[in-house]
């Protein structure tokens, strides 16, 4: 147009503008194609690119400020402001941010002090935080050291059946002594022990595991195994089932260790026992190896023994059905029906032991002193069981004089007065003194450790001949091995009346016929018994088949024959190829319960532990603190940590 002045483009201007051939397209396309343009031609503009200016906190020339240390408790740290309350670290040394900080978190409680006072709290936080930062850290062996110690502790607490919030005053107990000594370092290091409610708990549970593993291989590769099965009921009126085991490996090792703890909720029946013991057995491969199964004497597995002798064979299992014998005498004793003269004794006793008139019982005993009788006191008799009724027996049977003159003084019941001067009633209680002290000497046999089952059979066929013994002597009225009957007989003959204790024989041939039928299981083994306590001497042509032959060569290798081993030492000798028989029936009598030391023992465990101050604690807690306070294992504390720390 003219009056318009018209610039020529340079030849730059010319290639940026040169978006290439003018194509009908859409809007959207043309747009996308002049941006992809603009995109290959940027490169070539020399103006400078127009950047967001940035914030650099360097070039603001920030500082950590000396007042801020009274003021909020501040101090710097690698050039940082660290709180000497909380020890936080804030990212930018800014006022602002440091005083919201101490405002937002501290002001309420550190604003009340001012001048001096705020001055000696600043000076006190920061040698707390300089201690804290130039200690030394803790050193790896004595972290370790620390851990193992605290699984000392708790195994000698659960060992000792203590309660786990015991830990707590074990630690002080030892860092008392540790300053006590004036070794403080050993002090800090008990300090470092960590032994509370809870982590005693769960090293409890970790050990449990350990010696759970532990009995797992045992069972795993034994040769042969036996059950026992005792059934309680602990302070919560809960019926409490303990299944233990017996194993033996092929070199005549044994072990008895706890296999469950299970709780019998509801009625209890055969078949709930039959499930629980079979569950426990499955899974160590079943009852293939095991030889026999014992239950307690109680009177209510009785019947429940038969009963579970039939499932096991409707089942298909074969081993022997046996009593546990200690429960047997339990049982033998209430046989004697002499609960009357029990009745009197627990009534004397109560009379002048009454926790209620403590003035009777302190009067008895300077009573007891003035006339220097044998016993200072009456014992508490504990109705738990009849065997426990022995030793009490025999010391009241020592002061009946005694009682009765003490009776006649505080004048209280004519009846008590006469029961002890009365003939029968003296003979009743001299015959049921004699008898328990009997069983209870038979008691304390059954209970000893490491014996073998033929040793206790050799017990129980003592104490039967002992009863027929006694049943000659009283049908002779000879009164030798009867002290309290002997002592009594004699001190009426003085004064020219003559007892008869032959009214008793009928009460021992019960015992008599009790024994016989309850321990007819055993005499069904008794040549099982007699081969393995001497092969040597055996006759042969009685002996099974299987055993014969090898019972030949045995008899006639002069290195045998000059041996004197018995037992399992002997079996132990016979080599595996040659004796085969033999060693497998030597396995078989080592693999079944020989003491009921375990039973016993883990019955008055159960007592003890879930008492009516721990009545709350879980059955399976109850089953940890067993299995570690009857097990022979021992807890490799270094083998468990190193355990742990893969």
């Amino acid at each position: 147009m003219p009056g318009i002045g018209v610039r020529t483009l340079t030849d730059r201007e010319e290639k940026c503008l040169d978006l290439g051939p003018i194509q009908e397209c859409s809007p959207i396309a043309g747009k996308q194609h002049g941006i992809q343009m603009l995109k290959e031609n940027t490169h070539d503009l020399s103006l400078p690119m127009i950047t967001p200016k940035q914030r650099k906190v360097d070039s603001e020339n920030r500082s950590f400020k000396e007042r801020w240390e009274l003021d909020y408790f501040f101090i710097r740290n690698r050039d940082k402001p660290q709180c000497l309350i909380c020890s936080q670290t804030l990212a930018v040394c800014k006022e602002y941010n440091v005083k919201r900080h101490y405002y937002s978190q501290h002001e309420k409680v550190y604003g009340q002090y001012t001048g001096e006072l705020r001055i000696a709290m600043m000076n006190d936080l920061r040698s707390k935080h300089f201690d804290q930062t130039n200690a030394p850290p803790p050193s790896v062996p004595n972290e370790k050291a620390a851990v193992k110690a605290s699984y000392v502790i708790c195994e000698e607490i659960v060992k000792r059946k203590r309660a786990f919030s015991d830990g707590p005053f074990v630690k002080a107990c030892a860092i008392k002594m540790a300053r006590a000594f004036g070794n403080e370092d050993l002090a800090k290091h008990f300090e470092s022990v960590s032994l509370s409610h809870q982590t005693v708990a769960r090293r409890i549970s970790v050990m449990d595991q350990y010696v759970n593993r532990k009995v797992h291989n045992v069972i795993t590769n034994c040769a042969y195994f036996s059950v026992a099965l005792d059934e309680n009921t602990d302070i919560t009126g809960i019926s409490q089932l303990i299944i233990f085991i017996r194993t033996v490996d092929d070199n005549f090792e044994t072990s008895e260790e706890l296999l469950k703890l299970t709780s019998l909720q509801g009625t209890r029946k055969e078949d709930d026992i039959y499930n629980e013991v079979k569950c426990a057995v499955a899974e160590y491969g079943g009852f293939k190896k095991c030889t026999s199964i014992i239950t307690d004497g109680a009177k209510s597995t009785v019947v429940k023994n038969l009963c579970l002798s039939t499932l096991l064979k409707r089942d298909g299992i074969e081993c022997m059905m046996l009593h546990c014998i200690v429960h047997e005498e339990a049982l033998i004793g209430t046989l004697l029906k002499m609960t009357d003269v029990m009745e009197i004794v627990i009534r004397i006793t109560n009379l002048i032991s009454d926790k209620k008139c403590a003035l009777t019982r302190r009067r008895f005993k300077a009573y007891l002193e003035e006339l220097e009788a044998a016993y200072g006191d009456l014992p508490l008799h504990k109705n738990v069981r009849w065997l426990s009724a022995g030793n009490y027996l025999s010391r009241f049977f020592s002061l009946r004089k005694e009682m009765y003159l003490f009776l006649m003084e505080i004048k209280c019941d004519p009846v008590l007065e006469e029961s002890l001067i009365d003939g029968d009633f003296l003979s009743s209680l001299a015959f049921l003194t004699d008898i328990t002290l009997h069983l209870n000497y038979l008691n304390k046999k059954l209970q000893e450790k490491d014996q073998q089952v033929s040793q206790l059979y050799n017990h129980i066929s003592s104490f039967r001949n002992t009863l027929m013994l006694l049943k000659l002597n009283l049908l002779r009225n000879e009164l030798t091995h009867l002290q309290s009957c002997n002592e009594l007989f004699q001190e009426i003959e003085e004064n020219g009346t003559t007892l008869d204790f032959s009214r008793f024989v009928p009460k021992i041939d019960i015992l008599i016929d009790n024994f016989t039928q309850r321990f007819q299981e055993f005499n069904k083994m008794n040549s099982s018994f007699r081969l393995f306590n001497n092969p040597l001497n055996t006759n042969i042509a009685n002996e099974e088949a299987k055993y014969q032959m090898e019972l030949c060569e045995i008899q006639s290798d002069m290195f045998l024959a000059s041996r004197v081993e018995s037992g399992v030492p002997f079996f132990k000798l016979l080599p595996k190829d040659k004796y085969p028989n033999m060693r497998n029936l030597g396995l078989k009598m080592t693999s079944m319960f020989g003491s009921t030391y375990i039973c016993e023992k883990a019955f008055s465990d159960l007592n003890y532990i879930k008492s009516k101050y721990r009545s709350s604690i879980s059955n399976g807690t109850l089953q940890q603190i067993l299995r570690l306070s009857t097990t022979n294992i021992t807890v490799d504390i270094d083998e468990l940590l190193s355990q742990l720390s893969h």
